[in-house]
């Protein structure tokens, strides 16, 4: 089964990313990540820029409104995901409270989508 780790940070925890506390951060991800690849549960995922470089789009009656940054007004930032393929929400669970993260922000857990079944 499918699950979507997605990993909500701190402003101040997502600002460690370019200070000289970088290594730390960025090690503790890459020792995570790394497990999970070992693990052989990591399907993909991919790391997120700042919310200032997000551009939103909403539309009604077919016109367009597109906004600079995030819409939401949060006190946590979306800074990562990852696709896991494990066997139930348990599993995913244990590798969601291992994510740096976890103690200083959150980490959401949603199941995947099955794909439709081919025409």
């Amino acid at each position: 089964m499918q699950f979507a780790l997605l990993y909500h940070e701190t402003p101040e925890e997502q600002a460690r990313r370019d200070t000289p506390d970088a290594p730390a951060y960025w090690g503790a991800w890459t020792a995570y990540m790394g497990a999970m690849g070992a693990a052989g549960v990591l399907h993909s995922g991919q790391g997120l820029l700042p919310p200032s470089t997000a551009t939103t789009l909403r539309t009604t009656d077919g016109r367009w409104q597109v906004e600079d940054g995030p819409f939401a007004d949060t006190k946590e930032l979306l800074g990562g995901f990852v696709i896991l393929e494990v066997p139930d929400l348990d599993a995913a669970l244990q590798w969601a409270a291992r994510a740096p993260c976890a103690s200083a922000g959150s980490v959401e857990i949603r199941p995947v989508m099955p794909a439709p079944p081919a025409a």
